[in-house]
């Protein structure tokens, strides 16, 4: 069992991946990744949840599972609203991590592993629109930027998440006051 760290996260993570069927499903520890805040540090127009790098290294895991399992595609679930604040949500970003994972792995690029991102052009409120559309166990979900058994409804994360669910029209099933408003 993983300590201190967001285990919310990791219920969510683990109910999407047992309603989605998901082969298999692993949990990498990384303690030393920290957000920006808790670090003392400020970068200019990103939010103190910024965490330095994240992308770069979890598509690096992502790329090692690849080479290991000899997948040829690395599917990530950025959306068109992760660019204006991320720049390592960006095309510019994904086509050159692209490149140095093939000059990195002989295999990966012998299949010219390519890492997609279906949902790049799509806001967050058509993300949820279409995820609704597919039957998108919402219930497992989570989006809090807090620690508990439940979502605080006061975070960025979760002010974004009741947000972004009004937006799109679509009840939110963790919080009942805000999706009887939306029903």
């Amino acid at each position: 069992m993983f300590h201190g760290i967001a285990q919310g996260e990791l219920r969510a993570a683990r109910g999407v991946g047992k309603a989605v069927g998901a082969e298999e499903h692993r949990f990498v520890r990384l303690p030393d990744m920290r957000e920006a805040g808790d670090l003392g540090l400020r970068f200019a127009s990103l939010p103190a949840t910024y965490i330095p790098m994240r992308n770069a290294v979890f598509y690096s895991l992502a790329a090692s599972v690849a080479e290991e399992t000899g997948a040829d595609y690395i599917v990530g679930g950025h959306n068109r609203d992760d660019l204006r604040v991320f720049q390592d949500a960006t095309p510019a970003f994904f086509k050159n991590l692209e490149a140095a994972l093939w000059a990195g792995s002989a295999a990966l690029k012998k299949r010219r592993l390519k890492i997609l991102r279906p949902l790049h052009a799509k806001t967050k409120p058509e993300v949820i629109r279409l995820a609704a559309s597919l039957g998108v166990p919402f219930r497992a979900t989570w989006s809090c930027h807090e620690d508990g058994s439940a979502h605080c409804w006061r975070c960025e994360g979760c002010l974004n998440r009741a947000r972004s669910f009004a937006e799109a029209g679509v009840a939110d099933p963790l919080d009942v006051s805000r999706s009887e408003k939306v029903s």
